[in-house]
């Protein structure tokens, strides 16, 4: 095997696995994508139903821990992360959601020029085949397949029902014009599978081409001579390996791990360099700086019909459904469970949405351990812009070393607020009377806890990470980004950084469809290739849209 690529990827996420497919297409490049992980052929990848198996796990899973948050009790709170072909793709909830277009333009204002949601909506279609058919927000031919949620569940139909009695409008494609309001989720799943970023991108746009794949590859440093990045370091089977790029390395190891990377390899602060024996090569303070999460809470009722999954996590239930699945790939096991959900406004005069939720017929007794018994539902949900602002850093100079995770969430006092209003709507439409057959006794934060006090007791007590972490390499100018609009560090030759990491802030939603979103303009930037032509497609706009939106419950 040639030790010389043009393009060297760190990393086979949901970036990662994008870029190396369309810059190995056509053969006119040679690309190796390296991932720390193992291949991603377990069922427990594939079966949309087994997701938590993985989530809880450590075989395909960094499971990083943060440092204990002052705000939330002094608790460690767990951060699943991919570590296996796909990245968190191959982990997460399947849930495909693009954001708001005002994100977008958003980005352009901190100084992404470029990436406006004129400019990234035609990305957003040409990834995807949406099943229901193309149109001027949804792309038909590309290699991502989505389809709109099916109710598997009456509760959905009530979560739904209860929204709009609500107050609240059904929005018909929470990826197209309207995001605001209740609707059915869109989810990467096909034929009763997952669709993981290397199913769509490795196993068809790659193949038979100039692509290398690389597993069980553990990214150490960048080698850089002479301001130009010029190969990664490796630690394979306990050996240690250097892969040349003739043309650039891209690290797309995500919002931990591309920051760590880079401050192994000298890029960063250089006091904190310093301080761990790391010879300085480019000053970036902001390395590792303004890491962003989305923050969620769990309110939960009993549910007084024994229609909810917790019936069908008994032993016999479960060995039918998995049966089911592994002959026909069909049934129970062929969903992620996640039909339905919403994005709401807090108060009057927020122009889009900015707190999600996701609804579920299933409830945590203990939110720890994840146990299940007893019939209920629940809302998971929580803020999409946080204001708190976090930071990632070295343990140490050893790459096998977990960072150090600081999110620092709850800082601010908008979050604390849209936290609260979380828990007011969470109520607002689980009382509503779709819900009256079914509605059981408030098992948290618990219909007791009413006052203020109460309220922010169980947000802190509970609250826990939505799995986003983004925005810790940032993409703009100023003394605090470190990335340009086309991904490449600021200071350095042949370095970029494609992932989460370089977003300037979060999104308002999953970012997986962003990210993938991001590798596809970025992927036409380092092959020389025009972006796709801007559409400036109308979107609704939500201000004053609701009055409900702001009442106190």
């Amino acid at each position: 095997m040639a030790e010389s690529f043009d393009y060297v990827i760190v990393g086979a996420g949901s970036a990662g696995c994008v870029l190396a497919g369309r810059l190995s297409e056509g053969g006119e490049a040679s690309v190796c994508l390296l991932e720390a992980g193992p291949p991603d052929g377990a069922w427990t990848i594939r079966m949309p139903a087994a997701v938590s198996i993985n989530i809880k796990g450590t075989r395909y899973n960094w499971r990083f821990a943060s440092e204990p948050e002052a705000l939330l009790g002094g608790r460690r709170i767990v951060h699943p992360r991919g570590r296996v072909l796909g990245g968190s793709s191959s982990l997460n909830g399947m849930i495909f959601v693009r954001g708001h277009a005002y994100d977008y333009d958003r980005w352009a204002r901190e100084g992404a020029v470029g990436w406006s949601y004129a400019d990234v909506l035609p990305y957003f279609r040409r990834l995807e085949s949406y099943a229901q058919g193309a149109n001027r927000y949804r792309g038909g031919e590309g290699p991502v397949y989505v389809q709109r949620s099916q109710v598997s569940n009456p509760l959905h139909e009530a979560f739904l029902t209860a929204g709009q009695q609500a107050g609240y409008p059904l929005s018909e494609d929470l990826n197209g014009y309207q995001q605001f309001g209740v609707g059915l989720y869109d989810k990467n799943i096909r034929a009763g599978k997952r669709v993981s970023a290397a199913d769509a991108y490795l196993a068809s746009a790659g193949r038979g081409q100039r692509l290398t794949v690389i597993t069980g590859a553990l990214a150490d440093r960048v080698r850089i001579e002479n301001g130009r990045a010029c190969a990664i370091e490796i630690i394979r089977e306990g050996r240690r390996r250097v892969i040349r790029a003739e043309r650039e390395v891209i690290l797309s190891a995500g919002a931990f791990g591309s920051p760590t990377i880079l401050m192994r390899s000298g890029v960063g602060n250089p006091d904190s360099l310093r301080r761990l024996g790391i010879e300085p090569l480019c000053a970036l303070p902001g390395v590792g700086r303004n890491l962003q999460d989305h923050l969620e809470l769990h309110i939960q009722y009993a549910c007084r019909e024994p229609i909810t999954l917790y019936g069908d996590l008994q032993p016999l239930s479960r060995a039918m459904i998995a049966a089911r699945w592994f002959l026909t790939r069909t049934g129970k096991g062929a969903t992620n469970h996640y039909d339905t959900g919403a994005f709401l406004l807090t108060e009057p005069g927020a122009i889009h949405p900015d707190v999600q939720f996701h609804f579920v017929p299933i409830v945590y007794n203990n939110a720890v351990e994840r146990r299940v018994d007893s019939h209920g539902y629940r809302v998971h949900a929580g803020p999409l812009r946080s204001a708190a602002r976090g930071e990632i850093a070295l343990r140490s100079a050893d790459p096998t070393a977990p960072p150090v995770i600081r999110p620092n969430y709850l800082s601010a006092e908008r979050d604390r607020f849209e936290m609260r209003r979380v828990v007011e709507l969470s109520r607002e439409i689980l009382s509503a009377p779709a819900f009256a057959r079914y509605r059981g006794p408030e098992i948290s934060p618990g219909a007791a806890a009413r006052s203020a006090a109460d309220i922010d007791a169980f947000i802190y007590g509970t609250a826990d990470t939505g799995y986003h972490p983004a925005s810790t390499c940032a993409m703009g100018v100023g003394p605090a980004a470190v990335v340009d609009s086309l991904g490449r560090v600021h200071g350095l030759a042949g370095l970029r950084v494609v992932d989460a990491s370089i977003m300037p802030s979060i999104v308002s939603g999953n970012l997986h469809a962003p990210v993938m979103m991001m590798a596809e303009k970025l992927a036409d930037a380092i092959a020389g290739r025009p972006p796709l032509t801007v559409d400036p497609a109308p979107v609704y706009e939500a201000r004053a849209a609701n009055a409900t939106a702001a009442r106190p419950i």
